[in-house]
């Protein structure tokens, strides 16, 4: 998946604008989607999902596929949003529907508690098709460049770099003990994968911490000096109508935005 999304960034239809201008876009509009009201919210993925599948030509598959995984972990907590266990004395059939009563105890989900819930997806989903513009369009170089342009401190910047490389020296390890133990007869049965995978896991550190010590020594036989040198950050020329597009957008979105709070719209 990561080297999916490595592939995406790097050959979208708008690789050619501005990084600090697709950075600061996704920024504001992301802002505007934690403090909006859900129909600016609902706006802003639609307006995400035309300029990455439209205007990137990301496929729609993997699009939905990197904001659906995400959703998962709120999914997971949904349960603990919309139900309420509380003593069946203190009156929750009139709190709300009354699911399930055990020895004096009643599970109920209430109208308010699965309106906040549906809130509460609809922010998480526009922030989410934020962060993925940022994703999908944006090549992780050019994000470390935005990054050192925006001040960021170089050991965070160090460390993103080392990071980001340790988990393709990771997944590279990993497929090949797992095509080394296929060929040998492994994982045949549910409990030999069981086996397997354990010995996987466990001697998979141990090979990566090999190779990346190998990538260690190489670096200090190039003249590392303590300090990872970036690429310099250079300005593209921005396409006039993905400029006015984006500003006059932002504007409109942020005016209704306006207009709904003085309205007292929640």
């Amino acid at each position: 998946m990561i080297k999916r999304i490595d592939s995406l960034s790097y050959n979208n239809k708008l690789r050619n604008v501005a990084p600090m201008w697709k950075f600061t876009f996704a920024a504001a509009l992301f802002t505007l989607s934690y403090l909006s009201h859900p129909i600016i919210q609902l706006a802003i993925m639609g307006w995400m999902f035309v300029w990455v599948v439209v205007y990137a030509r990301i496929p729609i598959k993997q699009y939905v596929l990197l904001l659906t995984l995400p959703c998962l972990f709120y999914a997971a907590s949904l349960p603990a949003l919309v139900l309420e266990i509380e003593p069946i004395s203190s009156g929750s059939a009139a709190s709300g529907k009354v699911l399930l009563t055990a020895f004096h105890w009643a599970v109920t989900l209430s109208d308010s508690n699965v309106w906040m819930a549906v809130q509460l997806f609809v922010r998480v989903a526009a922030c989410l098709s934020c962060l993925t513009f940022v994703t999908l369009t944006l090549p992780i170089s050019e994000l470390f460049q935005v990054f050192k342009k925006l001040r960021m401190p170089a050991l965070v910047l160090e460390l993103m770099l080392i990071m980001y490389r340790f988990l393709f020296l990771l997944m590279d390890t990993a497929s090949r003990m797992y095509a080394a133990q296929v060929a040998r007869g492994g994982h045949s049965s549910f409990r030999s994968k069981i086996k397997d995978m354990a010995m996987l896991i466990v001697r998979l550190f141990d090979k990566t911490m090999q190779r990346y010590k190998g990538v260690s020594n190489g670096l200090v036989a190039r003249g590392f000096t303590n300090e990872i040198l970036m690429p310099p950050y250079h300005a593209m020329p921005m396409p006039a109508r993905y400029k006015w597009e984006g500003y006059i957008g932002f504007v409109v979105l942020a005016l209704i935005e306006a207009w709904n709070r003085w309205r007292g719209i929640r």
